[in-house]
């Protein structure tokens, strides 16, 4: 004889793109044993040993029932481990332990250990944004990342200490359960750092240039000998750029929170990616997702993992040593890099990434690093052919891409002197860069664009922000001698708009415009 069907609510999370999910559990008296259908992944599968042995320490009794689970809809792939909580209380319900009332309407997250621990699964904070958006009352996840929950306002929070806690709260009681704070926490408190952009000694044209790049939020290049101090500038260029906007700090957060630990705050400061030149196509651009064997009932899908470009949205993705990285890899950044988005396409699976970010390139002149060197003792040794086949690895419509194109050279021998000069700090600059984004947000008021990087070249051109022919001439001859593409004119553009907010001016003239198309000029990759 067959039992009622109970049913529970759950997030299946795909990215960040969350769907409702209804698992239902039915008892069924026949050989015991338990069975989940509905494309689950092996974590999923796994799960029946998992929650029957917890359910039973909670006091939930299926001995000699065979327990029948169903995660709707069913031709959706399901992964992780978040869908534990979910089906343990369906089945609890579907044995008479609990009322079942409240469980369509509340979004169950959390893996539960064999002693009925419940623990926190990856991704927490996108799952209840993903709740709140969906339309449910209210959250149930583990105590221990009851704080993440609750930087989500606007919806309920209950944190259950195990499973005892959890079936305690449906059942009326009052212990082994809390409800998490209303009102999110305060933001986390940046990371103390001694890292400054007065660091760089003796590279003021290059310093110029990042703050160019951090007002109007531009990609970058870099090429110069080993020792010249690419890495050391790549990497002080968060500490220039403004604070996230809330937006920004919602989507950070949830990327962030795809992680194994629990965040106590709101991502308040640009990330920071830079991966490894043999890193894969995957680990940059992000996948997964591939058709996977799951027990219990059907292939799953595998989970979407978020590669380096979209980890670090809203901040810097940084490729030392460029030309070393594969070809293809480097070719797949060309469609994030114009769209802000990453499509993760496979067979059971599609889904869109977020991944607008701030690309910095760096690369050696040539693979020994002393092409064009003026010291004897650094002679290049690489054949013209080694030159430019280490050149060409960087195909042209990426490098189409770049605004702005910087050639570091080694610093000066009076290093003492050098070092004796007042620099600016990462702070004098941060201001300035403040100002001109504050600037440029005003001018772009009413429309869906609040850096330069992101505004289109049909608005630059037209009505809105057209510029007089005498004011672009440098830029027109530039076209028309075959040496700036369309797309090269439009960034020409955008970067003279910015270095003219750097100046606090209404609009660029021919010499911000002519700058524009000198930083763009410099040495390719």
């Amino acid at each position: 004889m067959t039992g009622a069907v109970a049913r529970a609510g759950a997030i299946a999370l795909t990215g960040l793109d969350g769907t409702p999910v209804v698992v239902e559990a039915a008892l069924a008296n026949q050989l015991p044993g338990m069975a989940i259908v509905g494309l689950p992944d092996s974590a999923i599968a796994e799960a029946k040993q998992r929650v029957r042995l917890a359910t039973q320490r909670a006091g939930v009794d299926l001995l000699g029932r065979f327990v029948l689970v169903n995660l709707s809809p069913a031709a959706l792939p399901k992964q992780g481990s978040s869908f534990d909580l979910a089906i343990a209380l369906a089945i609890a319900a579907a044995a008479g332990r609990i009322t079942g009332e409240r469980l369509p309407s509340t979004a169950h997250l959390g893996e539960i250990g064999l002693d009925g621990e419940l623990r926190r699964p990856p991704g927490l904070l996108g799952a209840v944004l993903a709740a709140r958006r969906l339309g449910f009352e209210r959250v149930m996840v583990p105590e221990r990342c009851a704080r993440e929950a609750a930087l989500v306002p606007g919806i309920e929070v209950v944190a259950a200490r195990d499973l005892a806690g959890a079936l305690a709260w449906y059942r009326g009681e009052t212990e082994g359960w809390r409800i998490g704070a209303p009102d999110a926490p305060d933001a986390a408190p940046a990371l103390v750092s001694s890292a400054d952009i007065a660091d760089v000694i003796g590279q003021p044209e290059a310093v110029e240039a990042m703050v160019i790049a951090a007002a109007g939020r531009h990609h970058l290049s870099m090429v110069g000998p080993p020792g010249a101090g690419k890495t050391l500038l790549a990497m002080r260029l968060p500490t220039i750029l403004p604070d996230l906007t809330p937006d920004e700090q919602i989507v950070a957060s949830s990327i962030a929170s795809l992680g194994s630990d629990a965040l106590t705050g709101l991502v308040t400061r640009p990330p920071f990616e830079s991966p490894h030149h043999t890193a894969s196509a995957v680990a940059i651009i992000g996948g997964g997702g591939g058709s996977r064997g799951g027990g219990g009932g059907g292939g799953g899908g595998g989970a979407v993992l978020p590669g380096a470009v979209t980890r670090a949205c809203h901040g810097v993705l940084f490729l030392d040593e460029a030309p070393q990285f594969p070809m293809a890899v480097l070719d797949a950044l060309r469609q994030p890099l114009e769209s802000g988005i990453v499509e993760i396409h496979r067979a059971r699976v599609r889904t869109t990434l977020p991944a607008r970010v701030q690309l910095i390139l760096a690369a050696n002149p040539c693979p020994c690093g002393n092409a064009g060197s003026p010291e004897t003792a650094r002679a290049c040794r690489c054949t013209p052919m080694v030159r430019t086949r280490y050149a060409g690895r960087i195909s042209g419509p990426l490098a189409d891409r770049i605004d702005l194109r910087l050639t570091v050279r080694r610093v000066a021998s009076a290093l003492p002197a050098l070092a004796e000069q007042e620099r600016p700090t990462s702070a004098d600059l941060r201001d300035r860069v403040v100002a001109a984004r504050t600037r440029a947000a005003e001018r772009l008021a009413g429309t869906p664009w609040r850096v330069n990087a992101e505004v289109p070249g049909s608005w630059l051109r037209g009505p809105a922000a057209r510029l007089s022919r005498g004011e672009t001439a440098v830029l027109d001859q530039a076209l028309a001698r075959g040496s700036l593409s369309m797309r090269g004119y439009d960034r020409a553009l955008r970067v003279g708009w910015t270095i003219a907010d750097l100046a606090g001016k209404e609009r660029p003239g021919r010499g911000e415009l002519a700058q524009a198309l000198a930083l763009r000029g410099g040495a390719a990759l």
